[in-house]
């Protein structure tokens, strides 16, 4: 991998995605001691990051694998920004989704033009569908978060943060399957001089957190967090890229997830999903760490369902 890989991955992807703002608070630096940017995903289509890493992923196969189309199983934010970025590219989507995704999420998907096969919500089951669309297809399996040409694609986010702030001390990502980590950390290795990257997960999935201490990917038994966006594992192609890259993970607790989610929401006066929250947890958790430190947060994305809120 070369800083000018990742440049070509930028010149690439930008007519397909927004490039967010980065906002800060006044308040939230008085909080925190720390001088925040935040860069803000939820402004990205379809609400998330992810939309970055769906469009570089299809804008490197070639024609001929572009015309089977693409598939992957998700039930959420990647489900709806591989729809976008083939409709975008008038390339087929074909989305596995378990039965147990909100109806809310399908009718997204629907709504850019992905085509549903619905699942048993079980890993397994969403594999094999997938496998079948394939072989039926032959469009190419693209993975939400353990695919280079994706985690490549996450990871101009932070190459715009530090395009518009070369200066930062560290840039802080939430974990869940390590695309958008992976990403991060490339950025900053490439595109900054001192800057640190450093990961946020919940102590209710820290499966990453575990994995940087055991040295191999690690799984959890239970996630039962409100990040419904960190519940899923490593894989084997971020993995290496974390642990050479990423200086350390913090872990942090469901009251301190909360708590920061209604801080971004009362005082930043925008939308972030709970996933989003778990960075600015953090900074918050270990306030020393950061404290005077030029601190750039990756706001992941803004997919909320209200009915659902914790507050």
């Amino acid at each position: 991998m070369t800083k000018l890989q990742l440049e070509k991955v930028q010149e690439h992807v930008r007519p397909y995605i927004h490039r967010t703002p980065v906002l800060k608070s006044r308040l939230l630096n008085e909080i925190t001691g720390a001088e925040l940017w935040f860069k803000c995903e939820n402004f990205q289509k379809m609400g998330a990051f992810k939309m970055r890493g769906a469009a570089n992923a299809i804008l490197n196969l070639s024609e001929e694998k572009r015309n089977k189309g693409v598939v992957t199983h998700s039930s959420g934010n990647f489900a709806q920004a591989l729809s976008l970025a083939a409709k975008s590219l008038k390339v087929p989507a074909y989305i596995v989704m378990p039965e147990t995704a909100p109806e809310v999420k399908k009718a997204a998907v629907r709504t850019y033009g992905g085509q549903i096969t619905e699942c048993p919500a079980t890993l397994k089951d969403r594999e094999e569908t997938a496998s079948q669309i394939q072989q039926q297809t032959g469009a190419t399996f693209i993975h939400p978060s353990n695919d280079l040409d994706v985690i490549l694609g996450q990871g101009t986010a932070a190459m715009e943060l530090l395009q518009d702030h070369p200066d930062l001390d560290y840039v802080i990502t939430p974990v869940g399957g390590g695309g958008l980590i992976a990403g991060s950390a490339l950025a900053v290795k490439y595109f900054s001089g001192e800057c640190k990257c450093i990961g946020a997960e919940p102590l209710e999935a820290d499966d990453a957190w575990r994995s940087l201490k055991s040295g191999k990917i690690e799984t959890n038994e239970s996630a039962n967090t409100i990040a419904d966006g960190l519940k899923t594992n490593l894989g084997d192609i971020n993995f290496p890229i974390i642990r050479e890259n990423v200086e350390r993970i913090i872990r942090v607790s469901e009251d301190e997830i909360k708590s920061a989610l209604r801080l971004i929401w009362e005082r930043m006066k925008i939308i972030v999903e709970p996933s989003s929250a778990v960075a600015l947890a953090a900074v918050i958790r270990e306030k020393e760490t950061f404290k005077n430190k030029k601190t750039g947060i990756i706001i992941s994305g803004g997919n909320v369902d209200l009915s659902k809120l914790p507050f």
